[in-house]
């Protein structure tokens, strides 16, 4: 019982650290860039969840066999609620079913949600929602947004409709704001299978939830703005992550702002925490960390793996230089492997 509560602080821990950075790089590149290639950015990068993720979790959510609209909605309540975010849904018939998003909203979490454009939700509907109806091979199914987060309504609402017709690519996703959805029923909300998901799975996969919009965030943000600028700005923002959370990832390990073998410990943690293999080896005066099988590259290649480690790591170059004492790290990258030489800063 006790190895299972370290192994969900673990979890929990990356979980808390990869949420922050996808809020961090959201921000990042709003300051830095346009709305229009902010919204770009949200519409690649949901659309690459939706094809990596929407099909394939039907039958483990328990929703094949249910109308498209109710189905869909029912997706977005259940598969939002394994990454912690709250969401309501709404029955009115079979054709038009209510998805209502609740505050506080996990993408944008705490004041973060002042400083992003309206583009970003607009690009992550059209990205994930709006081809709903393309993944399902139901060309009449659409979704229509009612309201918004950053319009100063009552936060991000809507429903998927069943339309009569074939939709055109404009269909698909459509605004009518003032429409107002159904009374919420508790006795409606569709929950996971429980027998299926205990608490240590219900961990991994939130830590999975904000781990993968980072792997495929970092990846379309290339493609959008070029690796280069990709590279620099979101090596910005990782590293302030890292400075930024160390803290309170710490707090959460039960370790402290401590000397050198206490910083590889938490780095150890952390790592652990991904579902990698770590070996640690100790000297007087520095630690060498041996990293394998790195979740966070796993199943990327070439220009996307590079870019992606090479953003990753900048996390826990911040988390070292947060220490009282500051920790540095040198690093060998190989095939599936990292070697972390972690020494006191001179």
């Amino acid at each position: 019982m006790v190895s299972v509560i370290k192994e969900l602080k673990k979890i929990s821990a990356q979980a808390k650290m990869h949420h922050a950075l996808l809020l961090g790089l959201q921000l990042m590149i709003t300051t830095n860039k346009s709305p229009d290639i902010v919204g770009d950015w949200m519409f690649r990068l949901f659309r690459r969840q939706h094809h990596d993720k929407f099909l394939s979790s039907f039958d483990k959510l328990g929703l094949s066999g249910l109308p498209d609209a109710v189905a869909c909605a029912q997706y977005h309540v259940i598969s939002n609620s394994i990454g912690g975010v709250p969401v309501e849904y709404m029955y009115e018939s079979d054709r038009k079913a209510w998805v209502r998003f609740r505050y506080p909203r996990w993408i944008f979490h705490g004041p973060t949600i002042c400083g992003v454009p309206q583009s970003i939700s607009q690009g992550f509907l059209k990205g994930w929602y709006a081809q709903n109806g393309i993944s399902l091979n139901n060309p009449r199914l659409g979704f229509v947004c009612v309201s918004e987060d950053m319009t100063g309504e009552f936060g991000l609402c809507g429903y998927f409709y069943e339309y009569e017709h074939e939709l055109t690519n404009e269909e698909r996703l459509q605004f009518a704001k003032g429409e107002l959805p159904p009374l919420y029923e508790s006795i409606q909300q569709p929950k996971l299978p429980s027998a299926e998901w205990d608490d240590l799975r219900l961990q991994k996969a939130n830590r999975n939830y904000a781990v993968d919009y980072i792997r495929n965030g970092l990846c379309e943000l290339a493609n959008v703005i070029g690796s280069d600028e990709a590279l620099e700005l979101a090596s910005r923002a990782t590293k302030l992550i890292g400075l930024q959370y160390a803290n309170k990832t710490r707090e959460m390990l039960g370790l402290g702002d401590g000397d050198l073998f206490s910083a590889v410990k938490y780095l150890r943690c952390m790592f652990e925490g991904l579902g990698d293999e770590v070996e640690i080896l100790q000297s007087a005066d520095s630690c060498v960390l041996r990293q394998r099988n790195l979740r966070i590259v796993q199943d990327f290649s070439g220009a996307e793996r590079e870019l992606l480690l090479n953003v990753w790591v900048q996390l826990w170059h911040g988390a070292l230089a947060s220490y009282r004492q500051m920790k540095v790290a040198d690093l060998t990258i190989q095939e599936n492997e990292i070697v972390w030489l972690i020494r006191n800063r001179d």
